[in-house]
């Protein structure tokens, strides 16, 4: 079932790309979302880890594997209402595309053996690239390259990283030498300590690169800022949090070795570093997706810091994966939306977007809210999480950092998003309205982020707890 989870991606790209209807290939993207998201949830509540095997899932990666499935589906939905808009471009390239980068993203999420990680994160650039380029315009092709040159080096470290740990269970004496995720923990204790801190630090920085971590994020910006808005949610909240996942890997792998405390003072170090850049590039940012994009990157980073810490703060950066994801799927469709109208998206053009397009407007202002972890939304409840277990293991200098800079970053995205959504409505030469298909998946994601801060259901609570563990246990 997990293998027909991968395959069929695939197989429902190689019909869109034979199908000559438009409007029927569209359809195709939410009909294989939901089949997709079926699939995941089937496999969630009836397997366990694979052992000694190349697919599998365990707690971290059937909580990953439910996050990105959920936003796929909507943004599948989304996706049919902005591809009917843009007859002019067609779709005969981008839902093939977003086909193959789902079947990337899914055996990224359940591959159980380092290179077919790699591959699989490899396969996720590849695929996503025409995706960013779907405009065609200067702008669009300057962010392509940019996304593949600083990607492509960054999976290069990343394999370097993994030749170095197979040397270092080489070296330790395994026999035979595996890069199997399970045989590895099991012998962690074994390896090379040299090599293996050697292959920490290469894959950390080739999958934070594709995770965003500062100061590896330089493509976010153009990427994110250049994609359909459907595109950039997937990118923010679905393959930042594949790339975390492979990160993670690469941890639990630290953490069975004994070397847990070198991962984590790693993480929080990239982690405080990226909320840093962020809050910087956040005042005064005249381009609402490029705000998005460094809202990115500030949450990649207190990803990191939460796992960095450890303790209560890894289950807060859990669920913040959660809430992150979905808030940003908010956010990027409604921005999408607002770029539509305004056929723009610099606050020089862009202003009273909620009496404009009062649906839009008003969940982007919304979305701006519960990212910044205002109550009552869910990333409220994951940061508090996070800052109680950084004050709680007597970190009080990075908390208070955090704070200052959390704070920062209210006040910078604050003054563009209400630039962006109040005052006067401007008269408009396009005729985009807000319609069913482009607003109802920013309206679930966003209700589902409301009721995650006023009540957490107790099997996501367990799947929290379960996920957590993995990155606590030595083993």
């Amino acid at each position: 079932m997990l293998l027909l989870l991968i395959l069929f991606p695939l197989a429902v790209a190689g019909l869109a790309l034979l199908l000559p209807w438009h409007q029927g290939r569209s359809w195709l993207l939410p009909v294989s979302g939901g089949l997709h998201l079926l699939l995941s949830i089937y496999c969630v509540t009836n397997s366990g880890v694979v052992l000694n095997s190349w697919i599998g899932l365990d707690a971290l990666s059937r909580l990953v594997l439910i996050v990105v499935s959920l936003l796929y589906f909507g943004c599948a939905i989304y996706a049919v209402g902005y591809l009917d808009l843009r007859r002019d471009r067609g779709n005969k390239g981008i839902v093939p595309c977003l086909l193959v980068f789902l079947a990337a993203m899914t055996l990224a999420i359940s591959a159980r053996h380092f290179g077919l990680l790699w591959v699989a994160v490899e396969a996720t650039t590849i695929a996503s690239a025409p995706l960013i380029y779907y405009n065609c315009n200067r702008l669009s092709i300057e962010a392509t390259w940019k996304y593949l040159v600083l990607c492509s080096v960054g999976i290069a470290l990343a394999m370097l990283g993994i030749l170095f740990i197979a040397y270092a269970a080489l070296v330790g004496g395994a026999d035979p030498v595996s890069l199997h995720i399970d045989p590895l923990l099991a012998d962690a204790t074994s390896l090379s300590r040299p090599w293996l801190h050697a292959g920490f630090v290469f894959l950390l920085v080739g999958f934070g690169t594709k995770m965003g971590l500062a100061p590896l994020h330089t493509w976010k910006p153009d990427a994110y800022g250049e994609a359909p808005g459907m595109v950039g949610a997937l990118l923010a909240g679905g393959l930042t949090s594949v790339a975390f996942l492979a990160i993670l890997r690469v941890v639990q792998l630290m953490i069975a070795a004994g070397d847990g405390a070198m991962a984590r003072q790693a993480l929080l170090g990239m982690g405080l570093l990226s909320l840093l850049v962020a809050a910087i590039f956040m005042v005064r940012q005249p381009d609402i997706k490029r705000l998005l994009a460094y809202s990115s990157v500030e949450h990649m980073g207190i990803l990191a810091i939460g796992v960095g810490i450890g303790g209560v703060a890894t289950f807060g950066a859990m669920l913040h994966l959660v809430n992150n994801a979905l808030t940003k799927g908010c956010l990027f469709l409604s921005a999408g939306n607002i770029q539509r109208a305004y056929d723009s998206k610099q606050l020089s053009r862009v202003h009273g977007a909620i009496s404009t397009l009062p649906i839009s407007g008003s969940l982007f202002l919304a979305g701006f809210l519960a990212i910044t972890g205002s109550p009552p939304f869910g990333l409220f409840i994951s940061e508090f999480t996070i800052l109680r277990g950084i004050f709680g293991s007597g970190h009080m200098g990075i908390g208070l950092l955090i704070l200052l800079l959390l704070a920062i970053v209210f006040i910078g995205m604050g003054a563009t998003v209400l630039t962006a959504t109040q005052g006067e409505p401007v008269a408009l030469e396009s005729q985009f309205k807000d319609n069913f298909l482009l607003v109802v998946s920013p309206i679930v994601f966003l209700l589902l982020v409301l009721m995650l801060g006023v009540y957490l259901p107790e099997p996501l609570q367990a799947a929290l707890r379960e996920a957590a563990a993995l990155l606590e246990v030595q083993l």
